[in-house]
């Protein structure tokens, strides 16, 4: 049976001098899921909010929290924001490529492995659960799915249709493959970011994804309301 349709809200889109009202916002919409993105300027071009962002909403909302850690060495940051109050936390599977990933501090090609060290990611997927919180590895558009071996340890899969890093990018439709391949071994949440709207949400959703993370769309809508409502009533 498929699973119902849900709608995370990113955060990046909200309008941070009255955050507490864009949040608000998303909670009359009927918006399912806060995505908070964490970005360090290493693991991608951008640097943008951290923990003291989630433990400023974690009082504002009963919305579950999701923190996408675009970070490097992510498993050192899983307790912080379990402890400030995430409640799923993703981490990249290109931070436990095989080889590990070298490359010059100015080199912000977007990062895809072909392989990866499940047993080091592993450690930090149980990090995650041991804490109590849900599980999710994030895929880049270029990376296959060399996901494998962790599948039993994970909530989720987080697809992103655009190179993380910044907002209001264009969705890759080239990753819908790889959402139907995943579909069809994966029974957990499958998630795509990046570029979601009225017009890619019905073929991601066609595709098997379940949870659909917006930003620019939501948060620029003139109905939210009624954005959340088209987006979870699309139909495979």
């Amino acid at each position: 049976m498929y699973k119902s349709i849900q709608v995370s809200a990113s955060i990046l889109c909200a309008d941070f001098t009255k955050l507490g009202a864009e949040i608000k916002k998303c909670e009359d919409a009927g918006v399912d899921i806060l995505h908070v993105d964490v970005m360090d300027g290493h693991f991608v071009p951008n640097i943008s909010i951290g923990l003291p962002i989630v433990e400023a909403i974690r009082p504002l909302t009963k919305l579950p929290i999701d923190t996408h850690l675009m970070i490097d060495n992510p498993g050192v940051y899983v307790e912080p924001f379990a402890k400030a109050g995430a409640d799923i936390i993703s981490i990249h599977v290109e931070c436990y490529g095989v080889p590990a990933i070298k490359r010059a501090p100015d080199d912000f090609s977007p990062w895809t492995v072909n392989k990866i060290d499940a047993g080091r990611m592993r450690e930090d997927l149980k990090k995650i659960r041991n804490l109590g919180k849900k599980a999710y590895a994030v895929v880049n558009p270029a990376t296959p799915l060399c996901i494998d071996e962790i599948l039993q340890d994970i909530d989720g899969v987080l697809i992103m249709s655009v190179n993380p890093g910044y907002a209001r990018q264009k969705f890759m439709p080239e990753v819908l493959p790889k959402i139907c391949e995943l579909r069809q071994r994966f029974a957990g949440d499958i998630a795509l970011d990046g570029g979601v709207n009225g017009e890619t949400a019905p073929e991601a959703v066609k595709a098997g994804v379940n949870i659909l993370a917006t930003a620019s769309y939501f948060f620029g809508s003139k109905n939210p309301h009624e954005t959340v409502r088209q987006l979870k009533n699309l139909s495979r």
